[in-house]
């Protein structure tokens, strides 16, 4: 299980880091002038520099819906697989944590009567009470970190929304250029030559 929740959270690392850095800042125009939307419950006016706030809100609020905002269709079900597998394996480690311990009650109560209240694959192992009890506890400690993956994830659906957002206002084109350019060096006093690199040049001025 542990596996498989290490596998989504990779998965969905993977989906915010290559956006980070495939991508260049550019500086985006401004209006003070003009009020900002933040109202989260309002389409962004595409006339205006999208605030990213606005999907950060409505991804904590209902996951995916920062995914719906940005026009990431894709990551939705992502989003949903992420969260609704974790949910599953909690509901079904605490009801294996729940048929442990009361088969351990069970076992220890001294009531041969109550015997017939344990449950397979318990009940062969009423005599060995303790190795209920370690199961128990392995189960339990499953449930603390189905927990924490569930929280983790939803976290990563916020982070995700929040870049995507402001990956809006960077400049995406394919401009490289390579050019070499005459250099002066303050501190060396000399002249020289420098090769300058442009990766996805701003063409707004």
């Amino acid at each position: 299980m542990l596996k498989a929740f290490t596998i989504f959270l990779f998965t969905f690392s993977l989906l915010i880091s290559a956006q980070v850095f495939a991508q260049k800042t550019a500086p985006a125009k401004t209006d003070s002038s003009k009020k900002k939307n933040t109202n989260i419950f309002s389409p962004p006016d595409p006339a205006k520099a999208y605030n990213p706030r606005i999907a950060t809100y409505r991804s904590a609020i209902i996951p995916g819906w920062g995914q719906y905002t940005n026009k990431k269709y894709w990551k939705i079900p992502v989003v949903y697989a992420a969260l609704g597998v974790t949910t599953y394996i909690f509901f079904y480690n605490t009801n294996q944590y729940r048929e442990a311990k009361d088969a351990y009650a069970n076992a220890i109560d001294g009531n041969a009567a109550n015997d017939s209240l344990i449950p397979q694959p318990y009940y062969s192992l009423k005599n060995q009470p303790e190795r209920i009890r370690t199961f128990r506890n392995q189960v339990r400690q499953n449930v603390d970190y189905t927990v924490l993956f569930f929280i983790l994830f939803w976290g990563l659906n916020v982070v995700d929304a929040t870049v995507d957002a402001h990956l809006k206002t960077f400049d995406v084109s394919d401009d490289l250029s390579l050019q070499i350019k005459p250099g002066y060096s303050r501190f060396a006093n000399t002249n020289g030559i420098s090769i300058v690199l442009n990766i996805g040049k701003n063409r707004t001025k």
